[in-house]
């Protein structure tokens, strides 16, 4: 089979498309032809070797952990399962991935892929879908009628949370460029504040939230103003810089690390089937051009979740 695999940890020019073994289905797993894997920033960071110690990977290494694809073959021990099902899963972000033809994923973390959108696209949910719902739900524990500032709404672990929020009843502000406003808009946000037009802390001044969701890369001294904007006894809740351990005013402060699991990951399937959820994918390219996307994402130049498929 063709994948895209790394001997070594470097930069984007250590990604080769070349040919592999295909894999075979261990006992409780199953093996999953590709018809889409997301490009996630985590995957650069692996690959550069930045997170060796938190994720370290043996050589050569197929990158991509989010797929969506038909299973192929059903190891021992899986009885839920069959040849044929189309699937999605968010993968050990340490074994080999979805940048291939072909990918054994464990049983344990599929989900029944969606049968309104692409299957390729349905690659866009899982861990940005899984990310949102866990930040919102689990470590926020946000409540219907409370305010939420989604900050980063623009981005795809964004765009679900600000979705994931409205349907919880929550009155949300959300932080993106012009670009995405149409798309943050129809997702039903309150209010919108385009942080190129005006500084986020001034955009929001004298408003207090329950939930503050941070997505984006902030320096101490911005975390710590936008821990500033929780109201008293709330949550303030980070995909990326954490805010500190004693905020004071009785604040929590959390730190997302994403985990599978496939029992929200089927939820988050189900929304979509029913229409309350939706899979935004920017663009779609062969995975032969996974490098590229890799240079892409280093120069900010991706527009928003891109897909790729195997010839």
């Amino acid at each position: 089979m063709k994948a895209v695999r790394y001997h070594s940890y470097g930069d984007s020019e250590v990604l080769v498309y070349e040919d592999a073994d295909r894999p075979v289905a261990g006992a409780g797993q199953v093996v999953v032809r590709v018809a889409g894997t997301a490009f996630n920033p985590v995957d650069a960071a692996i690959r550069a070797g930045f997170l060796q110690q938190v994720f370290p990977v043996a050589f050569p290494h197929v990158p991509n952990f989010d797929v969506a694809g038909v299973v192929t073959e059903i190891g021992e021990g899986v009885s839920d399962w069959s040849a044929g099902d189309a699937v999605v899963a968010f993968l050990p972000m340490t074994t080999p991935g979805a940048a291939a033809e072909y990918a054994a994923a464990p049983a344990e973390a599929l989900a029944a892929a969606p049968h309104t959108v692409e299957l390729a696209d349905a690659a866009a949910l899982p861990s940005s879908g899984l990310t949102a719902w866990q930040s919102l739900f689990e470590h926020a524990g946000l409540k219907p009628g409370q305010s939420v500032l989604i900050n980063g709404a623009g981005g795809a672990v964004g765009g679900y949370a600000v979705q994931l929020a409205k349907q919880a009843d929550a009155i949300v502000t959300a932080t993106a460029s012009a670009r995405s406003h149409d798309r943050i808009r129809s997702y039903g946000a309150d209010q919108i504040v385009d942080y190129t037009a005006a500084p986020v802390l001034q955009a929001v001044a004298g408003q207090r939230f329950d939930v503050v969701l941070n997505l984006v890369r902030t320096s101490p001294e911005e975390t710590t103003q936008l821990v500033g904007l929780v109201a008293d006894g709330g949550a303030f809740v980070s995909t990326t810089t954490p805010g500190p351990e004693d905020a004071g005013r009785g604040v929590r402060t959390a730190r997302v690390y994403v985990r599978s699991n496939a029992a929200q990951l089927a939820e988050l399937v189900a929304r979509v089937d029913a229409g309350y959820l939706k899979i935004e994918v920017a663009e779609r390219l062969p995975l032969a051009e996974l490098a590229a996307v890799h240079d892409q994402a280093a120069a900010g130049r991706l527009s928003g979740k891109t897909v790729l498929t195997p010839a």
